[in-house]
């Protein structure tokens, strides 16, 4: 697939205009409070793995109005140090899978916790265990894409991005963590997770976000109908007229929106030949990262002129592993 999107001389000064809503903060604030009425962490046992350098707990903590999620955390096996940690939110359609299937942030040194996607796990990987109690309580389709899409307190987003939120709060209660180096990484959905909660958690350490999905979510509907936006755009071919209602509630996702209340850090991937998450998207939330906040944080982003949704791929691992352990002053040791 060639570049479809904006030259990258455009991109790097795109600033899209955002429609928010007046009562976006106002919105988000009572979501959380309500989920903050319970302490985070509900069991955490640990399991056998099979790995000698890894030992890995599995973690069930309280989301969204207090439902069971599930996560994987890990540390460097043998180590007592109190460490930063890596909070990573895997992309659209995964689950947790097991718990040796993403050992990259704790063979560098990180506590790391994975969590899993509420509803979601069915579509890649090796699946995942937290369900979504709340997904038939209104109209939408079968992915998580268009679940309650009609309706922003409804909407799966809402209770994911709350989730992801939590599981911040669930990491800073576990032992041998720095609570005051946390890092929030993620990719495609993952990454869209990552920037809500640069938005929402103001003493987050760092973000650490590749091919962000549900940034520049009305350009993007426009531009591609692959992935979770074609989703969107095949429910709206359906239910016609019911364009206004979603755009309403995309409106309370945007990640444009997260980014520029951000403070943390950032570091941006993106593939300039990326159909699933087209790249303005990125370059939009970047170039308006932190604007809101008032803080001027270091950013930094990496293109990839010839890549799709893959990005960097492991060339841009290695980039975030190494502006990471700078940012968060970690020794990392190379061979």
């Amino acid at each position: 697939m060639p570049a479809f999107d904006l030259p990258l001389t455009e991109l790097e000064r795109h600033r899209p205009d955002v429609e928010e809503p007046a009562d976006f903060d106002e919105f988000w604030l009572g979501t959380l409070q309500e989920a903050d009425r319970s302490e985070p962490l509900a069991a955490v046992t640990p399991v056998r793995t099979g790995l000698r350098l890894t030992e890995t707990w599995d973690v069930t903590f309280r989301g969204f109005a207090g439902d069971p999620v599930r996560a994987w955390f890990s540390r460097p096996a043998g180590t007592r140090d109190t460490l930063p940690a890596v909070v990573e939110y895997a992309g659209y359609g995964r689950g947790r899978g097991l718990p040796h299937e993403r050992l990259t942030w704790v063979n560098a040194g990180y506590a790391h916790l994975l969590m899993d996607n509420r509803g979601q796990g069915d579509q890649y990987g090796c699946g995942g265990d937290t369900p979504d109690p709340r997904a038939g309580s209104s109209p939408g389709g079968p992915g998580a894409a268009v679940r309650g899409l009609l309706a922003p307190r409804d909407y799966h987003y809402r209770r994911l991005i709350t989730d992801a939120v939590r599981a911040v709060a669930a990491v800073r209660a576990l032992p041998g963590v720095d609570g005051s180096r946390v890092a929030a990484v993620g990719n495609s959905q993952g990454g869209g997770l990552a920037l809500a909660v640069a938005g929402l958690v103001p003493d987050l350490a760092a973000v650490v976000v590749t091919a962000p999905f549900l940034c520049g979510i009305r350009r993007a509907l426009d531009l591609t109908d692959a992935g979770p936006y074609g989703e969107i755009a095949a429910y709206l071919a359906v239910h016609r007229g019911a364009e206004e209602a979603a755009y309403r509630t995309l409106s309370y996702v945007e990640g444009i929106s997260f980014a520029r209340r951000a403070h943390a850090p950032a570091h941006f991937g993106v593939g300039l030949r990326d159909t699933v998450c087209p790249p303005s998207g990125a370059y939009a939330a970047f170039n308006r990262y932190a604007e809101r906040s008032g803080a001027d944080p270091r950013k930094e982003i990496r293109a990839y002129p010839h890549n799709g949704h893959e990005g960097g791929d492991a060339v841009h691992v290695r980039r975030q592993l190494d502006w990471l352990a700078a940012g968060l002053e970690v020794s990392l040791s190379r061979g």
